[in-house]
Parts: structure tokens; sequence; C-alpha cells
């Protein structure tokens, strides 16, 4: 779209900006603040923009909610030796964003840094330790550029798919899109994104822990939100979806941004909608408070001294003691990815491949070369070899137990292939082979300071294809393919240009112009999204399948309290593992979530029917 079509040159989407500082004696304070409409209320937003640790750092990006309105704010650290203030000043500038079907924080990014960078440039030197009226001048004219002017936002918070939201008319190449993001992050998490995947579908509740800086932790929030956007949103675009399901939301799962202390009551409020939630938070405590959420991720445990990913924790409860009539107790398990991840994961994996050779010049690359770190050797990551062995074990299990299965295996390099189960790419163990960027030095997803996209020129040595898992789809399982028992193909995303598909060489992708290695990363972003989105839309018309030949309506007002059984052949049909807890769960949210409340599942797990679900009997 053009301005002709009623866009200005910046979005007009801003209900508030706001100066949050630290007070030796008050604590978290909103000093200085505009609001759109004097009913909003700004209570709380300190607490957001200025989460615990984060004076640990000199710069950070944080992003919240509040009201159910999305906000950024752009954190600052400097230094002072005014008495009480241990020698920094803590300060975030920030903005509030209408509610809208799509809000995007990030294009309010770049101008808030420009005016806070602008404002301490003018005050250091001075020595002025508070600013006057006057130095607000400058965000008094950002806010009124982009203050709230019309109810539809001038088409600000309209959702027109990917290619629209990666490359419309606000996109900006120097600050991209958070969802640009995913295929680094899908790097770093491995196939462990997959039981993210799974929460975010089945609408429970993800929190995230992480150290400062936060800004990765907050992208994360918003990466794992558009992982099922496009399933979970009301469509009204001209195209409908394959499947006749609709869930009982018609909002995508709710993306918390940060959350402190202060917002637990919120968190309840939250979890009792059945929406589902996302949020990231930097204090500890919530790691001993597992019953506010359902997934835990623990980045910390990914340090350039751990050679290790982060660590996924299942919230379970506890089972209650004889004539306990205690509040129930939830702990903390460890959970990974199912070995029936593993078929979606190698197809996510081979277009990741695709892109290996830029890996050193993504949006997130280190400054330094990876020979030049000082992060474990490949060898030492045990979490990377256990992946690898639960694969090849994966592999082995459905590849010749159950012969009978109609998944195809790897034929990319030629039918002599089919049923080989490998590891692609050099064995490499050394310092300068396969390389995870850890925690501490920008996981995926964060911006380096000295290069938004963070390209440092062509890399002279060849990024490590090795990946943790192996070569069994054929590349097109995923984006098409028959649905056993239904007959169904596999549709491709109705918002996604068929065009934006990603190159067959990587050659093609060398160049050093900022545009087209946005436009190359569009393109890997927009196949993931792709895969993803097609994978949703066969387990739905799966799931569609079960419930009309077991005649249940799929109605969320139906009153008639009805149930479900699935077997473990129905579950096989799912692609799912009949031997895994968690997608038997999975299940379960799924039904919770397309078939209404009324609609109760029971998961046959007998020995008889696993038994003959493994061998192909029945």
């Amino acid at each position: 779209m053009t301005d002709s079509d009623g866009r200005g040159k910046h979005p007009q989407d801003l209900v508030a900006i706001f100066h949050a500082s630290f007070h030796p004696t008050k604590g978290n304070t909103i000093d200085w603040s505009l609001k759109a409409s004097e009913d909003l209320s700004l209570d709380h937003l300190e607490f957001s923009a200025l989460p615990s640790g984060l004076h640990l750092v000199d710069q950070d990006v944080v992003y919240f909610t509040k009201d159910g309105q999305q906000g950024v704010c752009v954190f600052r650290r400097r230094k002072t030796a005014e008495q009480g203030h241990r020698g920094f000043r803590l300060s975030s500038l920030g903005v509030l964003l209408a509610k809208s079907r799509r809000p995007r924080p990030i294009r309010h990014v770049k101008g808030l840094k420009d005016i806070l960078d602008a404002l301490h440039s003018k005050m250091e030197p001075s020595g002025i330790l508070e600013p006057t009226e006057s130095d607000w001048e400058p965000a008094r004219a950002f806010f009124e550029e982009r203050k709230l002017r019309r109810a539809d936002l001038g088409g600000a918070g309209d959702w027109h798919g990917w290619n629209e939201e990666m490359l419309g008319a606000y996109s900006d190449p120097l600050h991209p899109n958070p969802t640009l993001h995913l295929p680094h992050l899908l790097r770093v998490l491995g196939p462990s994104s997959l039981t993210l995947y799974k929460h975010v579908l089945g609408r429970k509740r993800i929190l995230i822990y992480a150290l400062p800086p936060v800004e990765v932790a907050c992208i994360l929030c918003h990466v794992a939100g558009d992982l099922c956007f496009e399933n979970q949103a009301a469509w009204t675009g001209t195209d409908s979806p394959v499947t006749r399901l609709k869930g009982k939301h018609k909002e995508p799962i709710n993306v918390l941004g940060m959350v402190t202390l202060v917002d637990l009551d919120r968190l309840e409020a939250e979890s009792r909608t059945g929406r589902g939630w996302i949020a990231c938070t930097t204090d500890a405590i919530f790691m001993e408070k597992p019953s506010y959420y359902d997934l835990l991720i623990d980045l910390t445990t990914s340090t350039p001294n751990k050679a290790t990913r982060p660590t996924f924790y299942a919230s379970k409860p506890v089972p209650p003691s004889s004539g306990s009539s205690r509040t129930p107790q939830y702990r903390l398990s460890t959970v990974r990815f199912a070995w029936s991840d593993v078929k979606l994961w190698n197809e996510i994996d081979r277009i990741l491949q695709l892109d290996a050779d830029d890996a050193h010049r993504h949006c997130c690359a280190p400054g330094d070369s990876p020979s030049k770190s000082k992060s474990a050797p490949a060898w030492t990551d045990a979490w990377r070899v256990y992946e690898d062995v639960c694969v090849i074990c994966a592999g082995l299990w459905m590849g010749n137990w159950r012969n009978n299965s109609t998944m195809s295996y790897s034929t990319a390099n030629g039918p002599e292939n089919w049923g080989s189960v490998r590891l692609e790419g050099d064995d490499d163990l050394t310092a300068n082979g396969a390389y995870v960027r850890n925690v501490g030095m920008g996981i995926e997803g964060r911006p380096v300071e000295s290069s938004t996209l963070g390209i440092s020129g062509p890399s002279t040595s060849k990024a490590s294809r090795r990946t943790s898992a192996m070569s069994w789809s054929s590349g097109k399982a995923t984006m098409v393919g028959s649905l056993a028992g239904s007959g169904k193909a596999r549709q491709a995303s109705s918002s996604t240009n068929p065009a934006a598909s990603v190159p067959e060489s990587n050659e093609s992708y060398v160049t050093d112009s900022v545009e087209d290695e946005v436009h190359r990363r569009t393109g890997t972003t927009s196949a993931l999204l792709q895969t993803f989105h097609a994978h949703t839309l066969f387990q739905l018309s799966v799931l569609e399948d079960l419930l009309s030949r077991q005649g249940i309506s799929s109605s969320p007002e139906d009153g008639i309290e009805t149930v479900v059984n699935i077997t473990p052949k129905d579950i096989l049909a799912f692609e799912l593992g009949p031997l895994s807890g968690l997608d038997a769960k999975y299940l379960e949210w799924l039904v919770q979530e397309y078939a209404g409340d009324n609609v109760k599942v029971n998961v046959k797990r007998g020995w008889k029917d696993l038994v003959a679900a493994v061998f192909g009997y029945g």
C-alpha cells in the first residue's frame, strides 16, 4: 500500500508515551507521560519497563502488555555521581499501542532509541540530572505524529498475510519484523521447538525465564505466537481454511511479553480465559510457582560456559496425600521433544539447511567468527548428542519395526537412500564446527548493537551443516501429501505467497544489499511458517475426521456431554507417538479447543492397543 491508501509515513496507533525511572527511595516511578485519553491508566507500567536485573546491562528493549494493549520501551543505563544512585541512573522510554488485530510495537523502537539517545547525549556532558519540560519536546513530537486518530488505525493494525507483514509499507530493512528471527530461534531450540509449537497450538500457558538483557526472551514470545497465528486468528481473507473446525477462541494466543511479580493476579485472570498466553520474566521466584504456567523455558541453562540448549520444564500436578485437603501442588519436570516430532523437524531442518551457508550473516550473528569463540567445541555438547541418538533411534523404530508405515523416508538424494538413517553434513568435531549461539552472546533473535542486521560481510569459512536430526523427509511430506485414511491433502498457507520460497542454492543468497538480505530471510521464514501452517491444517483435518466418525458435533455450544475415544491407531493417524504421554496430552488440548468443553477425551493406551499399533495389527 502507498500513502494514497490511507497510510502515512508512520503508523498512527499510539495511545500513550511515558518515561519510567528508578528512584533510590521511591523505587520505579513514571516521571513523565502523555496520553491520548485521560481515562487510560498507566498504573504498574513502571515495573514492566524496569524489570528486575536490568541494572546489569547498559541498554535493552522490553516488550510488554497493559490491559490487553501491547507496548514496548527502550532502556538505558547512564553513569552518574549523584548520591544514592550507586553510580547509575536507570530509565526507560516506552509507548503503549491501541488494541488491534495485529499490533506491531517493533515499528516504534527505532524512534524511541533516537529520542532517548539524543536526550542522554544532551544531559551527560552538561551534568544535567533531571530533564526539563523543553527536553521532552522531541518525545511530544514523536507522540503527536503517531498518536491514534482513527478507529481503524489507518490500517496499521490490519493483517494481510506474512509477505505484507515482513515486506509491507511499514517494514524497515534496518529494523526487521521479529518474525524474521524464526529461523535462528529454531536453530537454537532444536527439535524441542516442536514442544513449544504443541503448547502454542494447544493454547497452554508458557513462561520464558531469562537473565538480562531481555530483548531476546521478548522476541521469542512474539515468534512463538506467530507459529500458529494464522490458524488461531479469525480468518477474514478470501480463501477459507481447509478444515471446518473452529476453535472456541477467535483471537490468537495472548503474547504478554515481560511480566513481574506484580502481575500474578493478571496471570491468574488470563489463565481462566483458556485462550493461553506466552510471557517472559527475569524473576527467578517464578520457578518456584509452577502452578501459574504449563511450560517453562529456561534460557539461562544455555550459556557460553555450558554448550547446551535451553531447558524445557512441564508443570505437573502432585497427587495429594490421602485425607489431604490442601491446595493442589505442582512440580517441574524436564520435558524434551517426542520421537513423533522427528518427521516434522526434518522438514524444518531441510529448510534451515538451505540457509546454512549464510548462518553467520544472520541478524543475530556474532561479531566474531566461531573460531574465535570461547564456547565449548561441538563434541562437548551433550544435548546435541542426546538429540542425535534419539533421532536415530526414532528412525530405526519407525522404519524397521513399523514397516507398514505410510511415512516416506528420504529420497532427497535419490531413491537409493530410501530408509537410510544418517546425519547430514561433515562431522566436524573441531571448534570451527557446529556452532550454537548462547545466552549472553545474544541468543537467537537479539540484534547486535553495532549493526542491527549483524551483517559482517561474507564468511571466509563454510557454515556447518551438521544438525541434530536425520533426513527422512522427501521435502514434500509436510507441504504436500496425502492424509492416511482421509484422502485429504495438506494445504499450503493461504496467506503466504507461493513465490516466497527458499531457493535451491545458497549461492543466490550472496549479496551485500541489506534489502536483498531481508528478502532472503523472508523467503526462509515464509517457508517455515508455511510448513507449520500446513502441519496444523493436517492435524485438524484428522481431528475433524475422527469426530465425524464417532458422530460427535464440533460445535462448542452443544449441551450434551460426549466422549471421544482415541486409540493408538488414531494417534498414529495424527503422526504422533502412541507411547508419548506428551502427544496424548496434546490431543486432549486440541479436542478441548476445537471440539468444545462438553467433549471429553479418552485416550486408550492399554498394552494390547499399543502392541497392535506398534506392529501394525488391527
